[in-house]
Parts: C-alpha cells; structure tokens; sequence
C-alpha cells in the first residue's frame, strides 16, 4: 500500500506546494528580489534542499511508518495521564446520583479507592489509544495523499476542508477497531466496582462471560463518537494552522524558529480539542453506559439518558480533551521536528489555479 502511494506523493500539493512553485520558476517574486549586496539573489532549488535536510521522503514508508510511530506516542501517553479526569468523567457519566460534579466525583473516588484508585484503567487505555494512534495519525497521512492524488493539484486546494474530513474519518474508521477492545476493559474497570482491578483480571473474564462480543460490541458507538471527533480534530487544526499564519503570526511558517512553529501547533490543538469535546461527547456518553452494561445497545443506552444525559460531564470533558488534543498535536510535530520529517506549510493556491483566477499573468 505504501509503495504505491510514495510515487505519486511527490506530486501531491501538500509535499511543500510553494517550495515546489518555487522549484518550477513559478513561485513568489520575493525570493527573485535583491539580496542585501543589490545583486539579484539567484533562484535556489528549495525543494532539492529541502531534500537533504529531511530524513526520509514524503509518502515513503519510513515517512508513514514514523507518523505512525508519532501517533503512538501522542495519544497513549496524553490518554494514560488524564486518567484520572478520565475515570471521574465515566462515573459521572454511568452514575450521576452518585458522581454529581468533577469535584464530587475525585472526592468520592479518593475516599471510596484512594489515591491508586484514580489510576484504574490505565494499562487499557495506554494499549488501546497507542494502537488508535497508531492508525490514526499514519493512515491520515495515507489518505490524504491517497486522496489528494485523485482531486489533482487544483480541486485538493479549493477542496481542502473536505480532504482532511475524508482523509480524518477514513483513517478514525480503521483506529476504533484497533482501540475497542481496550475501551472495552477500561470501561468495566473503571466504572463496575469489584469487576476486575487490572487488565489481567478484566480480559480473561469478559471473554468468558461473553466472548468476543464483549470487546466489539462498542465498536459502533466508538465510531459514532470517534468519527466526528477526529473529523473535527483534524479538520479544524489543518485551517486554524492556516489561519493562524495568515492572520494572527506576524512572519511566515518559513520564517518562524522550530520552537515558535510548535508553539503555533499547540495553539491549533487546543481550540480544535474544544470543538472535538462538544461534538463527540454524546457518542461518549453512550459508549461510557453501553461498556458497563450486559446485553444493552446504543439506541437502548441513547433513549434512557434522554437530551440532558448524554450531555452529562461536557465539562470534565472540555477540559480534558481540549488539554488532550494540544498536547497530541504539539507531541506529533515534535516527533516530526526529531526525525527530521517533511512538514509541509499551510497549502498555497497553485499557480495554474492563480492563471485561471487571473490573479497573476
């Protein structure tokens, strides 16, 4: 699947669209002006140099292959240390007579389950969001080459928004199947009291209560909740970059350090998580009810909490995802920045679209 992807990705109008302008002749004027001596600066081959100074090419298999390993890292570390937050979150959700408010909930915890007891579910989660990960943020990459390939240059940049939708929900379809049954065991540790403690306990009794079902039954309504999560947590990230460069940083991304591009990333991450929280967390909360209960499903689950319900803990969940989704972002750019991987800018309006446009000559 990758080696037939790496051809046409130097093709791909994300593989740096103005350092390929540039490459062709067609690029901005400014890099034709006098240089500081006022002799014309001579055009530089910035994709060739660009080349060298990266680790692998763009839509290699290495270059997947470390996305994915970016993926990993970003969302099994950040998922396993909110935790906490996390356990609070689905009590409130599955009992909230007895879970009324964040603060209630880690004051009944504490006394109910100590200080170790905010840890429960933590092998699950570190599992099962580092396979999620894994396929979310490499297969991203996949399809939005995959897909930018068969838009052409021109319909990937006027479409753009639709491809990180496309390319995000493909990818998430494929995480959710890899993090199921993981959701599933951390669910049932953290929310039914004298289940099963740790992950070694919860398996092996769900598979002999229920069988395989017990991990798979949730894959839907992760999908429901998933899907449109990272639709939005990628979609919105992607423009707000955008955004941010053209509207709020004073300079260019070529021109910004290491560190200011990250910081830029973190602020994306966050104001995408906040959109994530509220449009995913009904799905949450029916998938939090569904996990704990035998032989129930998502419509049951959806009818019984009724409009209000499935908005319980929105809150808890603002907070935690919103923190979760910037720390992603900043840690998955960071491994970019470690190994050396292309970073494509925010996409430029090809020159053949700017002719059309008669919008240079």
């Amino acid at each position: 699947m990758f080696s037939s992807v790496a051809h046409l990705a130097r093709a791909n109008p994300f593989n740096t669209p103005h350092l390929q302008l540039v490459h062709d002749g067609l690029g901005d004027l400014r890099s034709s002006s006098p240089g500081p001596t006022g002799q014309p600066r001579r055009p530089r081959n910035l994709a060739a140099a660009a080349m060298e100074e990266y680790s692998c090419e763009f839509g290699s298999a290495k270059y997947y292959a470390l996305c994915g390993f970016g993926g990993v890292l970003s969302c099994g570390l950040t998922h396993t240390a909110v935790v906490p937050l996390d356990l609070v979150k689905c009590r409130m959700q599955v009992d909230p007579q007895k879970y009324k408010g964040i603060f209630n909930g880690f004051s009944v915890t504490l006394k109910e389950d100590g200080v170790r007891g905010l840890a429960k579910g933590w092998a699950p989660t570190f599992l099962g969001y580092s396979m999620q990960g894994l396929c979310k943020f490499g297969f991203y990459e996949v399809f939005k080459v995959l897909y930018s390939n068969m838009l052409g240059e021109e319909n990937t940049y006027l479409w753009r928004t639709s491809l990180y939708l496309a390319a995000s929900a493909s990818a998430e379809f494929f995480a959710d199947i890899a993090l199921a049954p993981m959701e599933a065991a951390k669910v049932r540790i953290q929310t039914q009291p004298g289940y099963a403690n740790t992950l070694r306990d919860a398996a092996p009794k769900m598979y002999k209560e229920e069988g395989l079902k017990a991990f798979y039954k949730g894959v839907a309504p992760l999908w429901m909740r998933q899907i449109p999560y990272t639709m939005m947590k990628f979609a919105c990230f992607e423009r707000t970059v955008e955004a941010l460069y053209k509207f709020v940083v004073p300079k260019p991304r070529s021109e910004c350090s290491k560190p200011e591009q990250l910081v830029v990333t973190f602020v994306a991450g966050y104001i995408a998580g906040v959109f994530c929280a509220i449009v995913s967390h009904p799905a949450d909360s029916v998938v939090s009810v569904l996990n704990k209960e035998k032989g129930s499903s998502a419509s049951l689950v959806l009818k019984r909490l009724g409009f209000k319900g499935v908005w319980k803990g929105l809150f808890a969940r603002i907070i935690m995802i919103g923190t979760l989704t910037a720390l992603q972002w900043f840690i998955y750019d960071s491994v970019k920045v470690y190994f050396r991987l292309p970073r494509p800018p925010p996409p430029e309006m090809p020159e053949s679209l700017k002719k059309k446009l008669g919008l240079t000559q």
